[in-house]
């Protein structure tokens, strides 16, 4: 009974990792894309650059949040853009309803640490909010 309820315990770890990005705040249409990253604000550095627009008065949507990538790295991203997804996965709840953001990762993510990558996350989220709130988009 010992290696069947091993392997259920296993495969149930396997089946629910615990930072996955909700499919209810993932951005999967193109119009939310492209709302994110030219009506809203940018803020970056040399590993992260996050698009931010807050969504309007009354919007009570879940915020949503895409991840993207240069297509010249393309072949090296997987791993990158796993590890933001799961930073955002914590952040999301902190999102204002009908948030839209977009996180691009740049080739600097790939040699920084989880927490590194979340101190940057959280300062540029932090900056684009407030850009946003001053009315300026860059």
């Amino acid at each position: 009974a010992a290696p069947s309820s091993l392997r259920g315990a296993a495969r149930v770890a396997f089946a629910s990792p615990p930072e996955v990005l909700g499919a209810a705040h993932r951005l999967a249409r193109g119009e939310d894309f492209t709302t994110a990253i030219r009506r809203g604000t940018r803020c970056g550095n040399r590993r992260l650059v996050v698009h931010y627009h807050a969504g309007g008065r009354g919007d009570d949507s879940p915020a949503l949040v895409g991840v993207v990538v240069p297509k010249k790295q393309v072949p090296l991203a997987t791993r990158r853009n796993r590890r933001v997804r799961a930073l955002m996965a914590q952040r999301v709840g902190s999102l204002e309803p009908g948030a839209r953001v977009v996180v691009r990762g740049l080739a600097g993510a790939d040699g920084a640490d989880s927490s590194t990558l979340g101190r940057d996350l959280d300062r540029l989220l932090s900056r684009c909010r407030e850009r946003q709130a001053e009315g300026r988009r860059r």
